[in-house]
C-alpha cells in the first residue's frame, strides 16, 4: 500500500506539472514498481488517469474553454474502438505490448525535446492555413465541415484504439493532433483533451471490469494518491520553467522506455 501510495502521488505529481500527457507513465508506474502485468495495470492506470483529466475537465467547462461537441464526437468514436484495442490487449504477447509501449515513450519523449526547442510552434506559424478544423472569427466556434469532422473522428478513432491497447490516455496523441490540425488556442486544447480522456478512459474502464478485470486494493490508493498528486502539481506547474519541464519529462520518458525494454527482452 505504502509503494501504491508513492507511485500514485508521483505520477500524480508529473500529471499535474505536464498536463494531458503526463499520465502516460502511470502503466509504467504499476508495472515496474508494483509488479502488475500490463493488463491489469492498464486499467487502474485509467481510472488514475481519467478521474485527474476529469478534474480538469470541469474546470475548463467552468471557464468556458472545452470545445465540448469536438469532445463528445471524439470520444463517442474512441468509445467505439476502446473494445477493439481490449480485445488485441488481452491477445497479443506480453512483451510485444510492453515494445509498444516502450515505442510510444520514445515518441513522446521526441515530442516533448522538440516542444523544448521550440520546433512545434515555429511549424504552427507558418502551416496555419493548412488547419483541418478552423474556427469562425465571428462566433469563436469551430466551422463544422466534412474535413473538420472526419479529421476529428480520425483523432478520437486512434485515441481509443490506443487506450484499450495500451492503457494510455491519450493525451500525448490529442495534445499536438490539436495543435497541429485546428486554430483553437492551447488552453482550449488541453482542456478539451482532458474532457475527451475522461470520457474515453471511462469507457475503457467499464469495458475492462465486464471483461472480467478486478480492480485490487492498492490499486483503490494508487487512484487516490494520484489524484492527491496530481492537485499538488497543478498548484506547483506556474512556478516551474517549461523548457526544463519538458526536457525532463522527455529523459524521464527514455529512461522508463529503455528499463521497460531491458526488463522485457534482456
Amino acid at each position: 500500500m505504502l509503494l501504491a501510495s508513492f507511485f500514485g502521488l508521483a505520477i500524480g505529481l508529473i500529471l499535474g506539472l505536464t498536463g494531458a500527457g503526463g499520465g502516460i507513465l502511470a502503466v509504467p508506474a504499476l508495472v515496474l514498481g508494483l509488479g502488475w502485468p500490463m493488463t491489469q495495470a492498464a486499467p487502474v492506470a485509467l481510472m488514475a488517469v481519467g478521474a485527474s483529466a476529469a478534474l480538469g475537465a470541469v474546470d475548463g467547462l467552468r471557464q468556458g474553454l472545452v470545445r465540448y461537441r469536438a469532445a463528445l464526437l471524439m470520444a463517442l468514436l474512441g468509445g467505439a474502438f476502446t473494445p477493439l484495442g481490449l480485445y488485441f490487449a488481452h491477445r497479443l504477447p506480453e512483451d510485444l505490448l510492453m515494445g509498444l509501449f516502450s515505442l510510444v515513450l520514445v515518441l513522446v519523449a521526441m515530442r516533448m525535446h522538440r516542444q523544448a526547442r521550440g520546433a512545434q510552434g515555429v511549424a504552427a506559424e507558418h502551416g496555419w492555413q493548412q488547419k483541418n478544423c478552423m474556427l469562425d472569427a465571428s462566433t469563436g466556434r469551430l466551422r463544422w465541415t466534412l474535413r473538420c469532422g472526419l479529421t476529428l473522428a480520425a483523432v478520437g478513432s486512434c485515441c481509443g484504439l490506443l487506450t484499450g491497447l495500451l492503457g494510455v490516455g491519450g493525451g500525448f496523441l490529442l495534445v499536438p493532433a490539436f495543435r497541429q490540425l485546428t486554430d483553437i488556442r492551447l488552453h482550449g486544447i488541453v482542456a478539451t483533451s482532458l474532457m475527451v480522456i475522461a470520457l474515453v478512459s471511462l469507457m475503457a474502464i467499464v469495458g475492462a471490469v465486464r471483461a472480467g478485470v478486478v480492480i485490487p486494493p492498492a490499486g483503490g490508493v494508487f487512484i487516490v494518491a494520484s489524484v492527491l498528486g496530481m492537485l499538488a502539481g497543478r498548484i506547483a506547474a506556474p512556478h516551474v520553467p517549461p523548457r526544463a519541464l519538458q526536457n525532463g519529462f522527455a529523459g524521464l520518458c527514455l529512461l522508463v522506455a529503455a528499463y521497460l525494454l531491458c526488463k522485457t527482452f534482456a
